[in-house]
């Protein structure tokens, strides 16, 4: 007999199946003994004669065999259950458990969480969030291959940084100095100018942060595009509230149950997202929150105020803020004039999930921009070689994938959103 999963026993009613998972909960009565099985898929009451089936050896977490009948039922996990006729144990739990999985809520503090993560796992309102997070995965590629995107695989061990800057994780390359890649940039613009034009990647990203905060990962996953023959950043902001509608309608279609499991709303995008220069920011900071410390640069508290104003008289949740300093971004943003870029960040609830914006693409200006950040020109050469030979201009963004499904489902700490985070003291699991 083939395995059905939880979710198709209600296209088996009245029929004999097999159903194999992990045994979540048993309650023992005078004659029956009630089992609920959790697979990939969900949860069913299974109900056991005790006359007939000896459950004294059954305990949580064991993974088993179950042939039965499935039946009409009313209990509060769904409209059927299974009357058991066989158990058969197919691997036991061999020692008690560090954590108790096994209740509607999973109380306990995020370090054992996080150490026990196989376990944690397992518990539906955690499994639910990598759920979300797959869905939003699965819609950014989506949308993109839609669009025309190529998805490309770039390397993540390289021999210079896209970012500047030290918060590079060095590593010996047999007898070369290597580091690991902070971002996919120079690959997506490499491959634009290879003429596919859009490109997409989904992968991981390194950054040597010191931050030891509840929205800092030192590797995280990257929702990175990037799109020749542009005209402007605003082109880069419409594509995105764009992907985002299409996140948010694959969600709402086919992580519903999800939803409800953690009890959660998404946002909606129902008219163009607000568009605020970085420089109108700062001054509504200080004008509207009295804020005279930010010497030209939001700090967190700063993206927390001015998502606050813009929910309150714009109605959004979401803010696009424009024309960053050219001091605060990398050397290949297209300038703005001698101070100001063509760069946006997307602030959504508190929190940037997003910076983009148009590129250099003429091979002048870039030696030039490189210049003008302190760094040397040859040390990115390999790099710099591609705008010799014809680079339309082009631009991009990138989406942090754990901070995106943070914000859609409220989660207060990124490592909530990773299976396996990697911060600045956990190397483990």
């Amino acid at each position: 007999m083939n395995r059905v999963i939880i979710t198709n026993l209600n296209k088996h009613i009245n029929k004999g199946v097999l159903i194999q998972g992990w045994v979540c909960r048993i309650r023992k009565l005078k004659s029956i003994t009630f089992l609920i099985l959790r697979d990939r898929s969900g949860l069913v009451q299974c109900v056991l004669d005790n006359a007939l089936i000896d459950t004294n050896n059954l305990r949580l977490e064991s993974v088993i065999s179950i042939s039965g009948k499935v039946t009409e039922s009313k209990n509060k996990l769904n409209p059927f259950e299974v009357i058991v006729d066989n158990i058969e144990m197919i691997n036991a739990v061999l020692e008690e458990l560090p954590i108790e999985i096994n209740k509607d809520k999973l109380d306990i503090n995020l370090d054992t969480m996080l150490n026990n993560r196989v376990l944690s796992l397992r518990h539906e309102k955690k499994s639910s969030i990598f759920k979300i997070q797959n869905l939003i995965a699965q819609g950014f590629r989506e949308f993109l291959i839609k669009n025309d995107f190529t998805e490309i695989f770039t390397p993540k061990i390289v021999a210079e940084g896209a970012e500047g800057g030290t918060e590079m994780f060095q590593l010996k390359y047999f007898e070369n100095k290597a580091y690991l890649a902070q971002s996919p940039q120079f690959y997506k613009q490499m491959m634009v100018g290879s003429g596919f034009e859009r490109v997409f990647e989904v992968g991981a990203v390194y950054r040597a942060e010191e931050h030891n905060t509840n929205r800092h990962l030192n590797e995280y996953i990257s929702m990175d595009l990037e799109i020749g023959f542009i005209e402007n950043e605003e082109e880069l902001m419409n594509l995105e509230e764009e992907i985002l509608k299409y996140i948010l309608e694959k969600i709402l279609n086919q992580g519903k149950k999800y939803l409800d499991i953690l009890d959660i709303s998404l946002p909606t995008i129902e008219k163009n997202i607000p568009r605020i220069k970085f420089k109108d920011a700062i001054e509504i900071l200080r004008k509207k929150y009295n804020k005279t410390d930010l010497e030209g640069d939001l700090n967190p508290e700063g993206e927390k105020l001015i998502c606050k104003y813009v929910k309150e008289e714009l109605g959004c949740e979401f803010v696009f803020l424009t024309h960053y300093p050219r001091r605060k971004r990398p050397m290949y943003t297209m300038p703005l004039g001698n101070e100001e870029t063509h760069s946006f960040d997307l602030l959504f609830r508190g929190l940037e999930i997003t910076t983009g914006g148009k590129r250099i693409h003429d091979y002048d200006m870039l030696i030039e921009n490189i210049k003008y950040k302190g760094l040397i020109p040859e040390n990115y050469k390999n790099y710099t070689d591609t705008f010799k030979y014809g680079m339309p201009p082009h631009g991009g963004l990138a989406i942090g994938l754990e901070r995106l499904t943070c914000q859609f489902l409220n989660i207060k700490n990124v490592r909530e959103a990773c299976a396996f985070p990697r911060d600045r003291t956990r190397l483990t699991p």
